[in-house]
């Protein structure tokens, strides 16, 4: 059986060649992580985000079973209380200056729809004042909107406006 052949000991060119493709390497890296630039929008543009995720009401209240329909029960799954798993979906609808530019009635999730209902939309507008009204309803019905926000603001080029649904802090909240 052959031995195996002795490293060669490695020379200065290889070390110089080595150290130059490094530098190329490094190189490339610089200028495309600079270069082109990249805008997420014009100069005079501002955008508004309406990105939330809420569960709707339960589509219809629970109710009492009576000591008849509990008998017809198995034992394991006599419960008292009966309450539909499914949810409604959340509708919501986004003004800007008076003109509606979103209205959508998200779904709610999972296999049996009693996941959360969740919306995102990018507006991109002109930079300056805006009248925004937002509309949400999560309840079953032909009722009104439950919830709801009217706000004039003032966005600056580049910045983003998000609205969003906080049931902690009143509904409808814009930052």
């Amino acid at each position: 059986m052959a031995e195996p052949a002795a490293p060669r000991p490695t020379t200065a060119a290889a070390w110089i060649g080595q150290g130059a493709l490094y530098m190329l390497f490094a190189l490339f890296i610089g200028v495309f992580s600079t270069w082109p630039a990249y805008r997420h929008l014009p100069a005079d543009q501002a955008l508004i985000k309406l990105s939330f995720t809420h569960n709707g009401k339960r589509v219809s209240e629970c109710r009492q079973l009576s000591p008849a329909e509990l008998a017809k029960l198995p034992p394991n799954m006599r419960a008292p209380m009966q309450c539909p798993r499914e949810r409604v979906p959340v509708v919501v609808e986004l003004d800007i200056d008076g003109v509606q530019s979103v209205r959508h009635s998200a779904s709610p999730s999972g296999l049996s729809k009693d996941g959360a209902s969740a919306v995102y939309r990018r507006l991109p507008v002109a930079a300056g004042q805006h009248r925004i009204t937002v509309r949400l309803k999560d309840s079953p019905g032909p009722a009104a909107f439950d919830y709801s926000r009217d706000e004039s603001v003032t966005l600056k080029p580049a910045q983003v406006l998000v609205i969003d649904f906080d049931a902690e802090k009143g509904g409808i909240t814009l930052r």
